[in-house]
C-alpha cells in the first residue's frame, strides 16, 4: 500500500514538473536585465537578426530608460571624441595618443549606422526626437593648455574622421563661435578653441523608449515595469532560472532563460555577483553622482549653440570633464554646465545606501581596497566637490560663462555612476578602470555590462561584442552576415581606413538622421600623413 502511494506521489511530481517546463510562458530565449539603452539596443539587433526569438524585459522602475539613461543623468554629448580632451592624452615625450579618440569615433559612427537603419525602416523616428546636429568644442585657458590642444588638434588632422575641424587661439573668433564664453572675458587671457560642425546631441532616454516601443509594438519583446531581477540560478541544462521580484505586489516568480543580459547600470555588479561564474570574480565597483548647474533663462539659452568642452582637474573621473552643454531635452532646448562631481555609496539613483558596503565580497575585497589607496587624488577631488558652496560653483561656470549670474541657474541631481575595479594581470593587484567592460561566461549564456562613459553613445559596437562572444555559431552563419552588414555596412571594416565607404555611410547616415557631415578628402588625408 505505502509503496503504491510513493509510486502515485512520485507520478505526480514528475508529471507537475514536466507540465511547468512544457508551459511557454516559464521559457524564453532571452532575459534583459533592465531597461536602459544597453538592453534595448540589444534586443533591436537579435530580433533583427532573428525575429524567432522570444525576449523579455524586466525593468525596476516605472519606464524604461529612467536611470543612466536618462537625458538628465547622461551627458548625452554623442560622445565621438571630438571634443572630449580626456581621449587624446598628451604623452610624457610631448606626443598626442589619439588611439582612444579613434576608436570611439569609430564606435559611434556604428551606432548611427543603426540608428539609421531603423530609421529607414520606420521603426524609430523622427530622428530629431532622439538627435540633433550640434556643433562640439573644446576650449582651455593658459599657455600651457593652448600649446596642448593646437597640438591635438595638428593630431587629429592626420585622422580622417576629424575632417572639418577648426581651431583658433584668436578671442574675436571664438567669439563669433561661442558668444557666451567670450563676452567679458580678460583680452589678455591665452585661449584656444576647436570647433567642428559634425558633432550632435543625443537624448539616450528618448531613443530608449523609441527602441522598446518598437519591439512591443511589434509584439517581439515582453516587458515587464515594477519588476526586479534578484538572483539566479544555473539549470541542468545549462539554462538559468531567473528569480524576479514583482515589486507592486510583493510576489516573486521565475523564469528560464537560455541567455541572460544584465544592462542594470550600477545594479549590473551586484547581480553579475550572484550568478557566481567564473569570469565574475574578481570586479569591484566604485560610485560616483553628480550635480548639473541648469540655465533658467530662455535669454541666456538662445544665444549657446554647441558643446564646450574643458580639460578634467588632476585625479577627477572623466564624466566630471567641466563642460556647457547645449542639450535639447523633450523637444526643449537646454543649457547645462558642470557635472560637479559627488560620492554616494549608492549604485543606483534609485538605489539604496547600502550597494556598495553589500558589494565586497572574497574575491574583489582586496583588488577594492589597493584602488581605493592607489587612488588618493580622485578621493580627495570627490570631497572637494561635495563640500562646493553655490559661490564656488558659479565661479566654475564664469570660467566658461563670464558674466554667469546665480539666479538665473538652477541645482539638478544628475545620474549615478560606477567605474569598474578590476584586477590588474600585470600585478594581481586592482585598478579603477574608466569606461565599460562587458563580462561574459565562457560558454556564452550570460553577459554583462560594467562601467560607465563613453557607455550610451558606443551602445552598438558595445553589443555588438556581446553577439559576437554569445551567439558566434549563429553570427558565422551567411543569413546573420548578410543581415549585419545591412544593419551596420561597415562591419568588419575600420571607417578610418575606407575614406570611401566612410563618406558613403556618413552620407548616408546623415540624410537619414538629419545631421551634418563633412566629406573626408582622401588626397588631404594622405598629404598630412605625409608630414
Amino acid at each position: 500500500m505505502k509503496r503504491g502511494i510513493s509510486c502515485l506521489l512520485c507520478i505526480l511530481i514528475l508529471g507537475s514538473c514536466t507540465e511547468k517546463k512544457s508551459n511557454p510562458e516559464e521559457t524564453v530565449d532571452v532575459v534583459m536585465v533592465g531597461g536602459g539603452i544597453m538592453s534595448v539596443t540589444l534586443a533591436n539587433m537579435l530580433n533583427e537578426l532573428d525575429p524567432e526569438l522570444s525576449i523579455v524585459t524586466y525593468e525596476r522602475l516605472d519606464a524604461v530608460g529612467k536611470e543612466s539613461s536618462s537625458a538628465w543623468n547622461n551627458a548625452g554629448t554623442g560622445h565621438s571624441a571630438l571634443c572630449e580632451l580626456n581621449y587624446t592624452p598628451e604623452l610624457s615625450n610631448g606626443t598626442i595618443d589619439t588611439h582612444k579618440a579613434v576608436e570611439i569615433n569609430e564606435s559611434f559612427e556604428i551606432s548611427k549606422q543603426f540608428w539609421s537603419y531603423l530609421v529607414s525602416k520606420g521603426k524609430i523616428g523622427p530622428p530629431k526626437t532622439f538627435i540633433n546636429p550640434t556643433p562640439h568644442m573644446s576650449f582651455v585657458i593658459g599657455d600651457e593648455n593652448v600649446k596642448y590642444l593646437k597640438k591635438r588638434y595638428l593630431a587629429l588632422q592626420k585622422e580622417p574622421l576629424f575632417t572639418g575641424m577648426e581651431f583658433s587661439d584668436d578671442q574675436k573668433q571664438i567669439k563669433s563661435w561661442i558668444p557666451l564664453v567670450m563676452d567679458g572675458r580678460d583680452p589678455s587671457q591665452k585661449v584656444a578653441a576647436t570647433k567642428i560642425d559634425i558633432g550632435t546631441d543625443v537624448n539616450y532616454g528618448s531613443l530608449t523608449a523609441e527602441l522598446a516601443s518598437n519591439l512591443l509594438k511589434a509584439g517581439k519583446m515582453k516587458l515587464e515595469l515594477n519588476h526586479e531581477v534578484t538572483n539566479f540560478k544555473r539549470n541542468s541544462d545549462g539554462t538559468w532560472k531567473v528569480y524576479v521580484k514583482d515589486l507592486k505586489n510583493n510576489t516573486t516568480k521565475t523564469i528560464d532563460a537560455k541567455f541572460v543580459f544584465i544592462g542594470a547600470g550600477g545594479a549590473t555588479l551586484p547581480l553579475l555577483e550572484k550568478t557566481h561564474i567564473p569570469e565574475a570574480k574578481g570586479y569591484g565597483g566604485f560610485p560616483v553622482s553628480g550635480e548639473w548647474l541648469v540655465c533658467n533663462n530662455p535669454e541666456i539659452i538662445a544665444q549657446h549653440q554647441a558643446k564646450v568642452y574643458g580639460k578634467a582637474s588632476v585625479g577627477s573621473p572623466p564624466m566630471s570633464v567641466p563642460h556647457l552643454d547645449t542639450r535639447i531635452i523633450n523637444g526643449k532646448k537646454e543649457l547645462l554646465f558642470g557635472p560637479f562631481a559627488g560620492f554616494s555609496s549608492k549604485f543606483l539613483k534609485n538605489g539604496t545606501w547600502g550597494d556598495l558596503p553589500a558589494s565586497f565580497n572574497f574575491y574583489n575585497i582586496r583588488p577594492m581596497l589597493e584602488a581605493g589607496l592607489d587612488n588618493v587624488p580622485l578621493t580627495k577631488y570627490l570631497v572637494q566637490q561635495v563640500v562646493l558652496t553655490p559661490e564656488q560653483r558659479l565661479a566654475a561656470l564664469r570660467e566658461y560663462f563670464p558674466k554667469a549670474k546665480m539666479e538665473d541657474w538652477d541645482l539638478k541631481v544628475a545620474g549615478q555612476r560606477v567605474q569598474v575595479i578590476k584586477i590588474d594581470e600585470t600585478t594581481q593587484g586592482g585598478i579603477l578602470q574608466f569606461g565599460t567592460e562587458v563580462v561574459t561566461a565562457s560558454d556564452g549564456s550570460v553577459a554583462a555590462l560594467l562601467g560607465a562613459s563613453p557607455g550610451a553613445s558606443t551602445s552598438v559596437s558595445i553589443m555588438l561584442k556581446v553577439i559576437e562572444k554569445c551567439y558566434k555559431t549563429k553570427l558565422e552563419t551567411p543569413q546573420w552576415q548578410a543581415k549585419i552588414k545591412e544593419m551596420i555596412p561597415s562591419y568588419g571594416q575600420k571607417l578610418s581606413d575606407n575614406i570611401a565607404l566612410a563618406n558613403q555611410i556618413r552620407k548616408n547616415d546623415s540624410e537619414k538622421l538629419g545631421i551634418v557631415w563633412k566629406e573626408i578628402y582622401k588626397d588631404t588625408i594622405q598629404q598630412q600623413k605625409g608630414h
